[in-house]
């Protein structure tokens, strides 16, 4: 099976691996949202970085992926106490996904052939503690939103029909791509997403090219391309692994606490998720310069990601939301 591309060598884009790798250092931060162009490197992102992190400890045979038997739910009838190495799960929620393929449901076959009721788990159980990978979220049926918001609310998938009751973790970095000329996101799920990106196709012919012979040296000499990029991944793996460690040392003044609530207020953000998130992000992103204590310049680097796609929709302002949160840090952080 062919390795995933490198996320080192991934052309550009340098907001959306930025945020991507904020999430990988602290997936409480909330998931990204991806709206642009087809064909920028949304899934190969996702799948790239996946494959850049360490893999994970699950138990054997576990469907939700636990660290330990304790932890893998009873219905799931596991004998074995021993573990192995996984990669990190990357899920994809395709559009026409029914609940029951989602969620997870009654095991036809068994209660056919045993008369017995089991549960058959779904997408959600198979990308505990990975990613949830939803392409053209903008387009997902209503019932399945309503479902998702339930679950990154709870981090739990809870089920109950046909006589079963069944429940499990369900914790995963969602990430949704879409382009937004196709049909906006409902608010609900899109004050879900931690951190919003817009990217685009390179308008730079060099950029281009560059892209070019990457994926033609990606597909033609697989082996070589690999083992050009392998030292640049474990560099940016180790710096992941280390802003891991480094967050719960890190120092936050009252003032950036101070900074990151007028921001909010004075870009009219509704509630306090705003805020929350912006500091995970803030402090993920320090972390990962290595740096010991928030500042200014870390809110600032990251204010867009965090905050571009709460703004309420002023129909007098034709400028886009990114350059309305440019405008606003600029005049409460200075330039």
């Amino acid at each position: 099976m062919k390795q995933p591309f490198p996320f080192s060598a991934i052309v550009g884009q340098a907001e959306m691996k930025r945020a991507m790798i904020l999430t990988a250092i602290d997936p409480s931060i909330g998931g990204v949202l991806v709206f642009g162009d087809r064909g920028t490197g949304k899934s190969t992102a996702v799948r790239a970085l996946a494959a850049l992190l360490p893999p994970i400890k699950a138990v054997k045979g576990c469907p939700v992926n636990s660290e330990t038997a304790a932890l893998c739910p009873d219905w799931a009838a596991v004998s074995s106490k021993a573990t192995h190495s996984i990669p990190t799960p990357v899920v994809d929620l395709p559009l026409g996904a029914s609940e029951d393929r989602v969620t997870g449901a009654l095991d036809i076959e068994k209660a056919l052939t045993k008369g017995e009721k089991a549960f058959q788990p779904g997408l959600l159980a198979q990308a505990n503690r990975g990613y949830l990978y939803i392409d053209e979220v903008n387009l997902l049926e209503d019932h399945i939103v309503d479902l998702l918001l339930d679950v990154a609310q709870s981090g739990e998938n809870v089920i109950e029909r046909e006589g079963l009751s069944i429940r499990h973790a369900a914790r995963f970095v969602l990430v949704g791509s879409g382009n937004p000329e196709e049909g906006e996101l409902r608010p609900q799920l899109l004050d879900r997403f931690g951190l919003s990106v817009d990217v685009a196709s390179p308008t730079d012919i060099n950029e281009r090219v560059e892209v070019i012979k990457r994926r033609d040296a990606y597909d033609n000499d697989h082996a070589a391309f690999m083992l050009r990029w392998q030292a640049e991944d474990a560099a940016l793996q180790d710096k992941i692994l280390k802003a891991r460690k480094a967050l719960k040392k890190l120092k936050t003044p009252d003032k950036s606490l101070h900074d990151v609530a007028e921001l909010c207020v004075k870009l009219g953000s509704d509630g306090l998720r705003g805020e929350l998130t912006l500091l995970k992000a803030a402090r993920a992103y320090a972390a990962y310069r290595a740096d010991t204590a928030l500042t200014r310049s870390h809110i600032k680097d990251v204010a867009a990601l965090a905050l571009r796609h709460r703004l309420r929709r002023d129909p007098l302002d034709e400028a886009g939301s990114g350059t309305r949160v440019s405008r606003i840090v600029e005049d409460v952080l200075g330039a």
